[in-house]
């Protein structure tokens, strides 16, 4: 439920309808000051808010029900403008900047790695990914190097100034990754993973969440929920493809889920082009539609020689075609208005 509270309403009864709100135990409110008026929202529970009888307190002038499953990520509730988050002086979201994320699928190596963020940094990217811990399908592949990969991406992060963006794949790492990330990113996999969501969200660092392989938008913007509720508004969106009846592509990359998204949340809206097409040759296209269709940027993967990858080689791009890559995508992007971060 949403309370809107009357143009003149005085600190002290929007304390008080908080203060009626917060008494049912099992809401979470959030008090949203406007221009001209404050809205609260009540989040959990809307038969409580009913019996509570608030249409009848000083200050209310009317209580609305919120008919969306997400209200957190809603752009009705909480923003009606688009979030904009700065991360170590890169701005990701809003009407004008373009985020290029990019960066190794896996930390194998200290040559390696240092070697691709130089390539990138000097391209444009905005920041570096890389996984120190990887999510494998087979238990007997490559699950990177654990914390030493975290120990290179800061030597990294010194030689290029690039922000770090990697992954958390269990609560028992999560002090570990927050000490050496700027953003901690939430994969397909976890997507509904409800109590890492909720460690995430705690750590007061950037939360870059995947859209899980069978997921909808809907449930995409309800784990959005589970981060945002536990106070980090700093909260990216990734759509990385979803699994289909088609099998010519890795995943089948849901363009259509970015305007639409954009309609109905104000977080920033990133797309990963290389884990949806697993092949490097159609991560071009798809990132340039990606941009032209309004994303906020890109989450791209990049080897020093693709072909010696230990992790997912056939859809990294070449460090030394990455340079072409970034201004093809750059004039894409310029098409919504947008330019690289």
């Amino acid at each position: 439920m949403m309370i809107v509270m009357t143009p003149d309403a005085t600190e002290g009864e929007i304390a008080a309808v908080r203060s009626r709100l917060e008494s049912v135990g099992r809401l979470h409110v959030l008090v949203m000051p406007g221009e001209l008026t404050t809205a609260i929202g009540a989040i959990g529970d809307p038969e409580g808010v009913a019996e509570l009888g608030l249409e009848g307190m000083r200050g209310v002038d009317r209580v609305i029900p919120i008919s969306r499953p997400y209200k957190l990520a809603s752009s009705e509730l909480a923003h009606h403008e688009p979030t904009v988050l700065e991360i170590a002086g890169r701005l990701v979201g809003g009407g004008d900047t373009f985020c290029l994320i990019a960066g190794p699928c896996t930390v194998e190596s200290r040559e390696q790695t240092l070697t691709v963020a130089s390539a990138v940094a000097a391209a444009g990217a905005s920041m570096l990914r890389g996984g120190a811990f990887k999510p494998r399908t087979s238990p007997f592949a490559f699950k990177g190097l654990g914390a030493p990969g975290l120990e290179i991406l800061d030597e990294a992060r010194e030689q290029t100034g690039l922000p770090i963006v990697t992954e958390l794949l269990d609560v028992q790492h999560a002090e570990l990754v927050a000490e050496h990330a700027d953003v901690i990113q939430i994969g397909a996999r976890n997507m509904q993973n409800y109590g890492l969501l909720e460690v995430a969200g705690k750590l007061g660092k950037p939360v870059l969440l995947k859209r899980g392989l069978s997921s909808t938008v809907d449930e995409l913007l309800m784990a959005a929920d589970y981060v945002l509720k536990e106070g980090n508004e700093a909260v990216m969106l990734c759509e990385r493809g979803i699994r289909t009846f088609e099998t010519a592509t890795r995943f089948t990359l849901d363009l259509s889920a970015i305007p639409w998204l954009k309609l109905h949340t104000h977080l920033p809206v990133i797309v990963d082009p290389s884990h949806a097409s697993g092949d490097r040759r159609l991560v071009g296209p798809l990132s340039r539609a990606a941009a032209a269709v309004g994303a906020d940027g890109l989450l791209v993967e990049v080897a020093d020689d693709p072909e010696a990858a230990l992790c997912d080689g056939p859809q990294q791009l070449s460090a030394g075609d990455f340079g072409d890559y970034a201004r093809d995508v750059a004039a894409h992007a310029a098409l919504t208005g947008k330019r690289l971060a």
